[in-house]
This record gives structure tokens, C-alpha cells and sequence, in this order.
């Protein structure tokens, strides 16, 4: 392409269109022609931007119209379909690709709909023989996802898990495409790659996003969508048995009362939320309260290099109104490498292989987005995050994928009627100056069962992470307690900071005391937990210390 490369941009004055052009307006030798079925809205988008390094031209393109004889009056390089909702294109939703290909015009889009998406592989031999690249779905999904796995995947040998989900701000201008978006596959089947059926809006997880070095969000509710990911991306990792994409609504309540009514549409009350697109559009635009900062996170598990199980997660936030710049940063790193001679190879597909986080972070720069990559392969690694570096080598050693450890032990109990009868109903160890101890360490997905045996004598505890980043929870039983892993020095503090009983929390002036933490001394790692409460002074107190065992 020489000369000025001329970008016809369709919904130019939208929600992710207006972002778009914002961030090429900067980009020397464009034309940039914005484009929707309103000239006036069109040229009021172009006069926004006073002053630019590219060219913007308000135009005039209505989607359903006569698409060959527009691209003629316009004669673009690229056309950029960035309207919607992709969902409801009707009987013939290609004839823009088709019109493309026809005139010779490359062709992106930021489709959000699984079967859009996959549908576009229909056209590649037809694109090949233009020589024209068609990309479907260069948004958030699957092309920023398929690229942070890329990046999460270096070393794996296999990738058996991928997790991933949006949490937009609540102060985020949302468009009415994307609301009609989510009506129309809420409470409907999904093509997830797992054991069992799945339904949009009615299969749900949590999970706090927490780019290292900044501060994370408040732990989000992710309800399951439909998007091309859950298609695409098996695709590129034929071994993956689970891929899973949800979106995390910072008011819980109206997104409770949305999965609600996705139940109605999924057991046959309710033909679907079609209906419903202008009341949620209302609640969404006027019913606003909490942290004004959006995210997304992609995390991974599977087998290293070394054979042991490894998961890894990548988390990004945008402060402000920065989050929804992120949909469209894939389109204008595609045409950033086509000024710079690197443009995708012909083809129509979607676009999960053309794009890399590399191609993401400079935008990522220019904004208030702060991403980084977790190492979640252990537990203890999963709650301190960023802190976990600051901790001594052999503490580090005793929670990064330990299976076994012993050592020896001293054991206290406390006097009086009621502390014998706590420490029995836990299980605690009875006293002993000296005594062998050793702890096994079980991990699941997200737990590890620990089990101490002192002597002959063996209690377990199963942990967790809590809600909030550096947080644990220790469940004994129907009790939880959770703490802050807490790095002082040489030590690793364990402050309690709640518990419950059932699931039920429990003010802190009737729980237990506990004084924990974690040293080193001479090369090895040392434990002191002592537990009490006001009405019966020490129930326990134990100490000692702990070498790893080889595996």
C-alpha cells in the first residue's frame, strides 16, 4: 500500500468506533473515514478532534445499504466494521466481508459472537486469492486473549485449563450494541469445552484481578458468556478440556438479578431479554456507584517443563475511562503493522494468531493500563503476588510445590476445663518438650490440605485464598479464619483478620487469638503458632522446625 492508507471505520462515532479513531488520530499518513448511517453525528465526531496527525473525513455508510456502491464512493484500504451487535445481523451477515473481498478491501472487525466469528472461515479461500486478509474478532476476544495465553504458555508442555473473564467499570460507557449483545445469548446453551452443558449467565466463578506493583480490584463475580474464544481457542490448544470466558459486573445485585433472569430463559419461563435492552441499558448508564477502574484477566493451567502442574494468570486494569479503549487497541495494532509494511497474511479467520502482547503495550502506555503476569502455580505464590519475592529463600522453598516436610517439634497446652476440650475437638497435638513432626502438603486446583503429624498424633487444616489479595483462609472444619500473609524482614507474619462459623461471619472480639508466623534461622525454616481466647488463656502452642523432603 502506498501513499496515504484510507481506513473506512464503520460505527466511527460508537462506543469502541470513537475510541478507535482517538488513538489512530495521532498516526501520520491516514485518512481515517468515520463512517455510520448519521452524517451529522459523523462530522461531530471528526470536529472533536481539533487537532490530529491524520486526515478524518465524516461519511455516511449504512451497513444494509447497497455496501459495493459505498466502498466505490469511498475507495478504502481497510474497512473496519466496529457497529454491531454481531449477534443480530440477520440472514445475510457477511455481505460487508463479501463486498470487501469484491472490491478488493482488507477487512477487520470487532465482533463479540462465536459463531460471526468462526463463520468468517468460509471466506478464506476467497480472500486468499484477492490477497486479502479478512480478521474477524480483533477485540478483546479472542485476539488479546489468545495472545496473553500465548505469553502465559512459554514453557508449558500441555495446557489442560484456560480461564478468562471482563470487568468493566461501572462508570464505562456501554453502548447499546453491547447490551443487546448480552440479551440476546443470556440464559442460552454455550459451546464450552468441558464435561457437561453450559448456559450463559448461569455458570459463575470469582476472582480478584491484581496486576504486581499495582493495586488490585475488588474481587469480582464472573457469570459465563458467549464469546469466540470458547470456539477459537480449542482450535490453537487441541489438548485444553476446559475453556471458560465470563463477564464481572461491579454491581453485584443488578448482575445477580441479570443471571436471574438468564435462569428464567434457560428453563423455558421467558423467550429471552430482548425486551429487557432498555431497561438494563437505564440501570447500566444511571445506576452507578464503586471503584471506577475496569479489568480482565486470562490464567492458564497445565504441566511445565518439569512435569509438575503450573499456573500462571495475566491481569490488567484500566484506571478511568481507559478500559473501554482496550476492544479497540487490536485494530489499530493491526493497522499500526500495516504502515510499517508487516500486514497480516491473506486470509479470513479470526484473529487469534496475528497478534502478540507485544503489539498491545505501547497502547497499553499511552493509557492508565497496568498489566502483569502472576505465577499461581502454588498457593502461597498465588496470594502474595508481587510480595512473594520479598520473602526469605526458605520459606519461599517450603510453599512452592513442597509434597512433604519433617522436622522436630515442641508442644503446649493450656490449662483449665475449657482449652483441653478446644484442642481436642481441632485435634491439636498433646504437650511434649521434643517430638518428630512432619506435614504433608495436598494440592487441588485451588486448596492445600496440610497435615501435621506430631509424634503419632495428626490434625489437618484445608487453605485457601481469600477474597482479597494477600489474604488466606484456614478452614478447620465448620471454622474458617482468614489472615494477611504479611512479609516482615525474615519472617512471614499470619494476622488474623476474620472468621466464621458455617460460613457465617463472627465478630472478632469472640474469636480465638492467634500469634503465627514463619523464620529462618540457621539455614531452616522455623514455625511458632500459638492460639487462645480470653475465656480460656492458651489452648496451644507449637514450635519447631522444618526441612523439605525430597520428592
Amino acid at each position: 500500500m502506498s501513499g496515504s492508507l484510507r481506513v473506512l471505520i464503520v460505527g466511527g462515532y460508537g462506543t469502541f468506533g470513537a475510541r478507535l479513531v482517538a488513538l489512530l488520530a495521532t498516526e501520520p499518513g491516514l485518512t481515517l473515514i468515520v463512517a455510520g448511517r448519521s452524517l451529522a453525528r459523523a462530522t461531530a465526531a471528526c470536529e472533536r478532534h481539533a487537532s490530529t496527525d491524520a486526515t478524518l473525513i465524516p461519511a455516511m455508510f449504512d451497513r444494509d445499504a447497497d455496501a459495493a456502491a459505498q466502498l466505490a464512493a469511498w475507495r478504502p484500504d481497510i474497512l473496519v466494521d466496529a457497529s454491531g451487535p454481531f449477534q443480530a445481523y440477520g440472514t445475510a451477515p457477511y455481505r460487508v466481508i463479501e463486498a470487501c473481498i469484491a472490491a478488493g478491501v482488507h477487512y477487520l472487525d470487532l465482533a463479540d459472537g462465536s459463531d460471526f466469528v468462526t463463520g468468517v472461515r468460509a471466506f478464506d479461500e476467497a480472500a486468499r486469492a484477492a490477497g486479502l486478509f479478512v480478521l474477524s474478532g480483533v477485540s478483546s476476544c479472542p485476539a488479546l486473549t489468545a495472545a496473553a495465553v500465548r505469553r502465559l504458555s512459554a514453557g508449558f508442555i500441555r495446557i489442560d485449563t484456560i480461564h478468562g473473564g471482563i470487568a468493566p467499570s461501572p462508570f464505562a460507557e456501554i453502548g447499546e450494541n453491547v447490551v443487546r449483545a448480552i440479551a440476546t445469548h443470556a440464559g442460552k446453551p454455550v459451546a464450552l469445552r468441558r464435561n457437561g452443558p453450559a448456559w450463559s449467565l448461569t455458570d459463575h466463578l470469582s476472582f480478584t484481578i491484581a496486576p504486581p506493583g499495582h493495586a488490585p480490584m475488588r474481587c469480582r463475580w464472573f457469570s459465563l458468556v458467549d464469546v469466540p474464544d470458547l470456539t477459537v481457542l480449542p482450535g490453537l490448544w487441541p489438548e485444553v478440556k476446559t475453556v471458560w470466558f465470563g463477564v464481572g459486573m461491579a454491581l453485584g445485585i443488578s448482575h445477580r438479578l441479570l443471571t436471574g433472569f438468564a435462569w428464567l430463559v434457560r428453563l423455558g419461563a421467558i423467550a429471552g431479554l430482548s425486551p429487557l435492552v432498555p431497561l438494563m441499558r437505564f440501570t447500566m448508564r444511571h445506576v452507578r456507584w464503586g471503584e471506577h477502574r475496569g479489568g480482565m484477566f486470562v490464567a492458564i493451567e497445565g504441566i511445565d517443563s518439569s512435569g509438575r502442574i503450573a499456573k500462571r494468570s495475566w491481569h490488567l486494569v484500566a484506571d478511568g475511562d481507559d478500559g473501554p479503549f482496550v476492544p479497540a487497541m487490536g485494530v489499530a495494532a493491526v493497522i499500526r503493522r500495516v504502515i510499517s509494511g508487516q500486514p497480516p497474511s491473506p486470509g479470513a479467520r479470526a484473529a487469534a494468531r496475528d497478534l502478540d502482547l507485544d503489539d498491545y503495550e505501547p497502547w497499553f502506555r499511552q493509557r492508565a493500563i497496568h498489566t502483569g503476569i502472576r505465577d499461581d502455580s502454588t498457593l502461597y505464590r498465588r496470594i502474595l503476588g508481587a510480595a512473594w519475592d520479598e520473602l526469605p529463600a526458605e520459606i519461599r522453598a517450603m510453599h512452592d510445590g513442597v509434597l512433604s516436610a519433617t522436622g522436630r517439634a515442641s508442644v503446649e497446652r493450656g490449662n483449665g476445663l475449657l482449652a483441653p476440650l478446644a484442642a481436642a475437638i481441632v485435634g491439636f497435638p498433646r504437650a511434649t518438650p521434643d517430638t518428630p513432626v512432619s506435614v504433608r502438603f495436598d494440592a487441588d486446583r485451588d486448596t492445600e490440605t496440610w497435615t501435621r503429624t506430631f509424634g503419632g498424633e495428626s490434625f489437618s487444616s484445608r487453605q485457601s485464598a481469600g477474597r482479597i489479595v494477600g489474604r488466606s483462609r484456614e478452614h478447620f472444619g465448620p471454622l474458617t479464619f482468614t489472615m494477611t500473609l504479611q512479609p516482615q524482614g525474615e519472617r512471614l507474619l499470619l494476622v488474623q483478620r476474620g472468621w466464621r462459623i458455617f460460613g457465617i461471619p463472627l465478630p472478632m472480639w469472640l474469636c480465638p487469638r492467634s500469634n503465627a508466623y514463619e523464620s529462618v534461622v540457621e539455614g531452616r525454616l522455623h514455625f511458632h503458632v500459638e492460639i487462645g481466647h480470653p475465656l480460656t488463656g492458651m489452648i496451644v502452642r507449637y514450635c519447631g522446625w522444618l526441612t523439605p523432603d525430597p520428592d
